[in-house]
């Protein structure tokens, strides 16, 4: 559990999110870009390491289909949550911290951690949408050499 975790809605909305992010992390472990891209809104805004940025399920999903057949084929990704909110209800602000292990290369500006892993802290922004959890909001962003970060555990 992250050292900040606090909800102000049910404990199946909070097991309902820890969910997804298990999903995602083991869909990114197959490569798989559709099991990667399930929970992103058909308008949902996404930020990656470069600062591109992308409006759209279909672009979310291209983008990742890209990154699982180049350069992160065959990677491995831990990632736990450190701050889940609910700062209303049907609104969720999950950050995780993650680390990319496998990497032929590292993306370029981006610098390894001490043990040649691509560090990074996501943001994602979830909205309940009917019976389902969607991600409207996905911020990535790499962790800088020397910035003191919590090591992912991976479940």
């Amino acid at each position: 559990m992250g050292k900040q975790t606090r909800t102000s809605t049910s404990a199946a909305d909070e097991q309902n999110i820890r969910q997804i992010v298990s999903e995602q992390a083991e869909a990114w472990n197959r490569g798989d870009a559709v099991g990667f891209s399930r929970h992103f809104a058909a308008d949902g805004v996404s930020t990656n390491l470069r600062g591109q940025s992308f409006i759209g399920y279909d672009a979310f999903l291209k983008q990742h289909q890209f990154l699982f057949g180049s350069l992160f084929r065959n990677s491995k990704l831990q990632q736990d949550i450190d701050v889940l909110r609910f700062p209303e209800p049907g609104l969720a602000v999950v950050e995780t911290v993650t680390a990319v292990s496998g990497l032929g290369q590292m993306p370029p500006g981006v610098a390894p951690d001490a043990k040649g892993r691509l560090r990074t802290r996501l943001l994602e922004v979830m909205t309940r949408q009917g019976d389902e959890w969607k991600i409207v909001a996905y911020h990535n962003i790499d962790i800088k050499p020397g910035v003191p970060t919590p090591e992912p555990r991976g479940d």
